[in-house]
């Protein structure tokens, strides 16, 4: 069996874009590895198949914030969007952990796309789902307060109550400034709410927090 047998979302394809994919070897890249800049060029379609990828959109100061990750089973928009428009890169993209991967070159993507309805449906599909994501980011980062989405977010990455992140990798996530994140951590931890340690953040609370992120929408 190949790597496809792995992905569930390719189960569809005929037996010929099945052997085409195949033919492409996996590869590993370890974590910290930059895979693309903004200004690169579009080489191919990624499909991640353990591992996962931060996609950052950086402004001109130099800050940045998490656009979103690329996990088995979602996809990259930017590589999506560069290969059916042309453009280059505006984000980059950097694997966060050890990362098994497979890239398709442009021309196999759209030869694959052209001819086989089933490989269209699931990278249809997984723009649709990708760009949801993105509008959902928009409204947080403009509608939400900055303590609602820090505590949202402590929430979803919590195992155990325990967050592994520093503080920039939050203010990168929730769209923030380092500063920021900072005295909003200090400000919990005084209330008892958290313990804020050095890459790492406790949850003592989580039913204060799960208020604070519940609070409506400016």
């Amino acid at each position: 069996m190949t790597w496809t047998g792995d992905v569930p979302a390719l189960s569809g394809l005929s037996a010929a874009s099945a052997r085409r994919l195949g033919d492409l070897d996996p590869m590993d890249v370890p974590a910290g590895t930059v895979l693309f800049r903004p200004g690169d060029a579009v080489r191919g379609y990624v499909i991640v198949l353990g591992g996962r990828i931060a996609v950052h959109l950086i402004g001109p100061t130099g800050r940045d914030i998490l656009l979103y990750d690329v996990v088995p089973g979602k996809s990259c928009i930017q590589s999506t969007l560069g290969l059916l428009g042309g453009d280059d890169y505006t984000a980059e993209a950097v694997a966060d952990r050890p990362t098994r991967l497979v890239l398709l070159p442009k021309a196999v993507f759209l030869e694959l796309l052209g001819t086989d309805a089933a490989f269209r449906s699931v990278v249809f599909a997984a723009f649709a789902e990708r760009m949801q994501s993105m509008m959902q980011l928009v409204e947080k980062v403009a509608f939400r307060k900055v303590e609602a989405r820090l505590a949202a977010w402590l929430l979803s990455r919590a195992e155990d109550d325990v967050v592994e992140a520093t503080q920039q990798d939050i203010a990168r996530a929730i769209g923030s400034a380092r500063e920021v994140v900072s005295r909003r951590l200090d400000a919990l931890a005084k209330r008892g709410w958290l313990e804020n340690g050095r890459g790492r953040v406790t949850i003592r609370d989580t039913e204060a927090l799960h208020r604070i992120a519940d609070e409506p929408a400016l």
